[in-house]
């Protein structure tokens, strides 16, 4: 369906993306420029303070570059700060990237905003919007474009945030989904690690304790890793138990705590059951206390 800009597509609900399409703060329209990713990938919303510590750009890139080798869609908002340093991330090291906008897509984006929104479109992603036509951004119109970043995407990450701002809205949404949320840990004197502290103290986000661990937290897919469907080709079968393990965690990064709590196997069983699967290339882990999961798809 197209507006009056032959180069905009409205969609109504039935066909927006799987997780936007389930998300309970789903809009009732959705204007797109560009290519939207399949559903088979993995969006993962980064989102932060537009005005971020003087590491914060080198975070995003080290972040980001994790993601390479992955089916990983990074979505944010295209706003200063953190938004613009990782869609700018994504695009530089070739990671799709897709922006949702608090104004109508036809409406001017000034500055460097307005030129990484067309590096967006001219790398195969996606400009995204509920506002029509030309409308300008208006103040309530942002807390209500995060929660279509969060509905669009299966992982929220929080950067960098103040005591207040509107990236804890958007963990906000993210808490009321149940969906994953995830926090860098900050310095304790640091005004922009305010809001990521204390959304970990109160146990309501996971910690990145190091970007070499991104992808799998997210539960982004590697190329290299195999599906429960490519094992089953090869006449490969998994006992009851890793089935059920695997089946409940695919696509996912649980610790060895979490698991324990989840499942009633004990510490032997629950470690050979992980054997099985790393064996057959469904899990790995790099300390032995935190398994990442591939996709079942």
């Amino acid at each position: 369906m197209l507006s009056k800009d032959s180069n905009t597509r409205i969609l109504t609900k039935e066909e927006y993306p799987a997780l936007l399409q389930s998300s309970r703060f789903a809009p009732r329209q959705l204007f797109v420029k560009g290519t939207l990713p399949k559903d088979s990938t993995t969006k993962i919303a980064m989102v932060g303070t537009r005005r971020p510590s003087l590491f914060a750009e080198d975070l995003c890139k080290r972040l980001i570059k994790n993601l390479r080798g992955t089916n990983a869609v990074v979505v944010s908002g295209l706003a200063q700060g953190i938004d613009s340093f990782c869609h700018q991330a994504a695009l530089n090291l070739g990671i799709p990237t897709v922006a949702v906008l608090a104004q109508g897509l036809d409406a001017p984006i000034g500055g460097s905003r307005g030129q990484i929104a067309e590096a967006i479109l001219e790398a195969g992603g996606a400009l995204v919007s509920e506002v029509p036509g030309d409308t300008p951004s208006y103040k309530s119109a942002f807390p209500a474009r995060n929660r279509i970043i969060e509905g669009l995407s299966q992982t929220t990450v929080v950067v960098e945030s103040k005591a207040e701002g509107g990236a804890l809205i958007t963990a906000n949404f993210c808490m009321q989904e149940g969906r994953e949320l995830l926090c860098i840990p900050g310095d304790l004197t640091r005004e922009t690690a305010i809001g990521t502290n204390a959304l970990l103290r109160a146990g309501k986000a996971k910690p990145i304790w190091a970007p070499e661990d991104f992808a799998d937290l997210c539960g982004a897919v590697r190329d290299a890793d195999y599906t429960l469907a490519e094992l089953h080709s090869t006449g490969a079968l998994l006992s009851p138990e890793a089935n059920l393990l695997f089946n409940k965690n695919a696509g996912f990064s649980r610790t060895l705590e979490e698991l324990q709590k989840a499942f009633p196997f004990s510490l032997p069983a629950l470690l050979a059951i992980l054997t099985e699967l790393e064996i057959a290339g469904l899990t790995h882990s790099r300390d032995g206390l935190s398994f990442h999961f591939c996709s079942a798809e």
